[in-house]
């Protein structure tokens, strides 16, 4: 009697998703992802932190060269979907991220976690910029709790703002052009509210000045500004790219990529 041969059957191969990280969220997703069989997950980081927290999978370190380096590594490195999962002020990858998807023709998400929203008892002053930020200090305070991290510090470096003092927190030592008055709190979130309370009230700090990041990681200083009755400077965040989904959560950039391979 003759034993058949089986067929073999074809097994697909994993969805290779790019995520493009940095941010808790994106560290979250590719923990989520990177268990999975039918998914293969690559996290690229922009190498701007010194000793940056590495997510699970591949990691790739550096930049891309611009969206058309971007699209290039795609197609070579032959990924099925881009996730951007980089900070919500990180506008220029964004922008390349979306100009990238196109010309390699694969689908991508951006993983946005929401915006704070004010709450009672909030003094907070909206801007659109690091630029007008600086403008409006002068008339709110004199002693400045800067955590909009090292990069443009310059917009606080002028000699309209000689009179204030800076508390600047970030996670790497900044660069030159800095504020004139000036000290560095070198430290990386999560940070404590009763340690965003002893800040405001061993610095006498009189404005607080931060980027719309969103999360619960910063929140505290919002709530240590509000009970101090501090005046809080709200740098807004840049939109995303025109016609790119938003994911809110990394539950639901799960569900975006499982779309794409029960689809395949």
């Amino acid at each position: 009697m003759t034993v058949p041969v089986p067929v073999p059957v074809p097994v697909p191969a994993p969805v290779h998703v790019l995520v493009l990280g940095g941010t808790t969220e994106g560290r979250q997703l590719a923990e989520s992802l990177v268990g999975d069989p039918r998914v293969r997950v690559t996290s690229s980081l922009a190498g701007r932190v010194a000793a940056p927290r590495l997510p699970s999978g591949d990691v790739r370190i550096g930049g891309f060269g611009g969206a058309d380096g971007l699209a290039e590594w795609v197609r070579e490195h032959h990924v099925d979907a881009l996730v951007d999962a980089t900070h919500p002020f990180a506008a220029t990858m964004s922008r390349n991220a979306a100009l990238a998807a196109a010309q390699a023709h694969v689908p991508l998400l951006a993983l946005r976690r929401p915006g704070w929203v004010a709450q009672d008892g909030d003094r907070w002053h909206s801007v659109a910029s690091l630029a007008e930020a600086a403008e409006l200090l002068p008339a709110l305070g004199e002693r400045v709790f800067l955590t909009t991290g090292r990069m443009g510090l310059a917009a606080f470096a002028g000699e309209g703002l000689d009179a204030l003092w800076f508390l600047v927190r970030s996670v790497d030592a900044p660069e030159p052009p800095c504020p004139r008055r000036m000290e560095v709190l070198l430290e990386r979130g999560p940070f404590s509210l009763e340690g965003e309370r002893e800040i405001v009230r061993l610095h006498r700090i009189d404005v607080l000045v931060t980027k719309d990041s969103g999360g619960d990681a910063t929140a505290p200083k919002l709530t240590a500004a509000r009970e101090a009755r501090i005046p809080v400077v709200v740098v807004r965040r840049p939109p995303v790219p025109e016609g790119v989904p938003v994911a809110a959560s990394p539950d639901e950039a799960v569900e975006w990529v499982g779309r794409l391979y029960s689809s395949g």
